[in-house]
């Protein structure tokens, strides 16, 4: 899978990721740590990368944009430790990682993960 770390993803989340064979970038690999999340978003759509955020906004750029919605990880942690995030991501990843190949949100939280087919109201295939 390909992912684009958000900002407030540690650089560590995407190490494991490469780790684990995924194609992962951050932000601050790519420069792009001042954009604003519209373009980073827009990069995401472009390069068919899932972001990786704690930023509620990415959720709201997935659900509005209409004819080409993306893919977001959505982290909601009261703990949001690394370990625990890659923990988080591990399980999703292991349990509902086939939801990620279309368009969706998926909201980590601390003791489980919903997901959220996109355009919202769409059935689960």
């Amino acid at each position: 899978m390909r992912f684009l770390a958000d900002m407030g993803v540690d650089v560590r989340v995407v190490e494991w990721l490469r780790g684990q064979g995924h194609d992962a970038v951050h932000l601050r690999d790519e420069g792009l740590h001042r954009e604003p999340d519209e373009q980073v978003f827009a990069k995401a759509l472009a390069e068919e990368r899932i972001v990786l955020t704690f930023d509620l906004d990415f959720g709201d750029l997935a659900a509005l944009t209409g004819d080409r919605p993306g893919r977001v990880v959505l982290f909601r942690l009261d703990n949001a430790r690394t370990a625990h995030v890659i923990d988080r991501l591990a399980a999703v990843l292991a349990t509902s990682g086939d939801a990620l190949a279309r368009p969706v949100i998926v909201i980590v939280e601390d003791a489980r993960h919903r997901i959220r087919y996109l355009p919202i109201g769409e059935p689960e295939r």
